[in-house]
């Protein structure tokens, strides 16, 4: 493979998407903003809490289409765009009066803003790096990992200090400002080349390594990727979003010890993203996620069946936010070492759809059949088939080869 780029272009836009994805992490802080909401529409925080579900629906939603964008008008024009986008949905949302409005605007708006900018931005940074893919991805992805973190502080001091209104368009206005400038650094990547580039066109997917969106969903491995990645999101967004609640309720903490799971969720996560990225540069991606998968699998387990303690919940939560963070930090050069590089922010888009259906696959099972322990069985029973997936999948392409050869060992 051969890639035509400037070192200039490539380390601006990689210093680009680091701060852009920085400013993007912030939407995670959105439960801060539960009960001042909550209090200001006089509606149950459980109804306002929903609004994160619409989010990361409309983040998914627009991460699939946000590869035809970029096709379009072009990285750096999408990415102003959608700070634009993020910083007036966030002050829209500040002035939200009934909860359908705050649903449209902090909801879908807010959304589709982050989820535009995030896998687009993360893609295009990727190409730039082919032989570190997975030092890139980490690196991108932990910066969008420490903008949860960061935000945190800054958007408590301003929820201390000043209004909810205020509050809302001084954060609006400064992931604005921080998207817009991470986005005039950037520099669409270039397409990578073979060095056959007049036959390319006459070779089939599996010989090239590059694979259009249309070939890629008729391909088994891609439903193996889906289901896999799927399941260790639903298992990582369902146990982060209720950590606090599964420790009052079921090991039964306090609520300050309960409350703490936030701090080594936050570590573990950003762990799993810098610790399994890199490895993934040194060993077979498709056993780096194997290995996660066996670490939320360890952490749903360790929930269910070892004694209920502080230390168990503990060391749950880290596996499973581990294995997460992990998890989606990888998938994004495994999937291009699957179906290549060029048609990546397409590829990567439409199986980033399962972050969106496993953010409210894991609530609707649990007020359907009544809590926690039906969740995380069943949560259990799709790692398991998740594990065997990464021990079985080969890449496309792999077994024609593997049955040419043994057909002419054969002969």
């Amino acid at each position: 493979m051969k890639t035509l780029t400037s070192p200039r272009n490539k380390w601006f836009t990689l210093v680009g998407t680091i701060i852009a994805q920085f400013a993007l992490g912030s939407i995670y802080t959105w439960s801060l903003f539960n009960s001042p909401l909550a209090e200001k529409l006089g509606e149950p925080i459980s109804q306002v809490a929903f609004s994160f579900g619409i989010l990361s629906l409309s983040l998914a939603f627009a991460s699939a289409i946000s590869g035809k964008l970029q096709e379009r008008f072009g990285v750096r024009n999408v990415t102003i765009a959608a700070g634009l986008l993020l910083g007036l949905s966030l002050l829209l949302s500040s002035h939200a009066s009934n909860l359908i409005m705050l649903y449209v605007c902090a909801g879908l708006l807010v959304g589709f803003a982050d989820g535009t900018g995030y896998l687009m931005t993360l893609s295009n940074c990727v190409k730039f790096f082919p032989q570190h893919k997975g030092l890139a991805s980490a690196v991108a992805i932990g910066a969008y990992g420490l903008g949860s973190l960061g935000f945190k502080f800054i958007n408590m001091y301003l929820l201390t200090h000043f209004s909810l209104e205020q509050t809302f368009a001084a954060w609006g206005a400064i992931v604005m400002v921080m998207v817009i400038f991470g986005g005039l650094l950037m520099t669409d990547a270039p397409k990578q080349q073979t060095a056959t580039t007049n036959s390319a066109a006459k070779q089939s997917p599996a010989t090239s390594g590059e694979y259009t969106l249309a070939e890629t969903i008729k391909t088994n491995q891609f439903w193996m990727l889906v289901t896999i990645f799927l399941t260790v999101c639903m298992s990582g967004l369902y146990v982060i979003g209720v950590a606090k609640d599964i420790g009052e309720n079921y090991i039964h903490l306090s609520v300050t010890s309960a409350a703490a799971a936030v701090t080594v969720i936050a570590i573990a996560n950003l762990g799993g993203r810098l610790v399994l990225g890199v490895l993934s540069d040194k060993i077979e991606r498709m056993k780096v996620i194997s290995f996660a998968v066996l670490v939320s699998f360890v952490g749903i387990a360790s929930l269910l069946f070892w004694e209920p303690s502080s230390n168990t919940f503990y060391f749950s939560v880290a596996c499973i936010a581990f294995s997460f963070g992990g998890t989606i930090t990888v998938f994004p050069s495994l999937i291009s070492d699957f179906f290549g590089l060029n048609n990546l922010t397409k590829n990567y888009g439409v199986i980033y759809l399962g972050f969106g259906i496993g953010s409210i696959a894991g609530s609707i099972v649990a007020s359907v059949f009544g809590g926690f322990i039906p969740t995380l069985y069943m949560i259990l029973a799709f790692l398991i088939v998740s594990l065997v997936l990464t021990l079985v999948i080969k890449k496309p392409g792999d077994e024609t080869s593997s049955i040419a050869t043994n057909q002419f060992a054969i002969q």
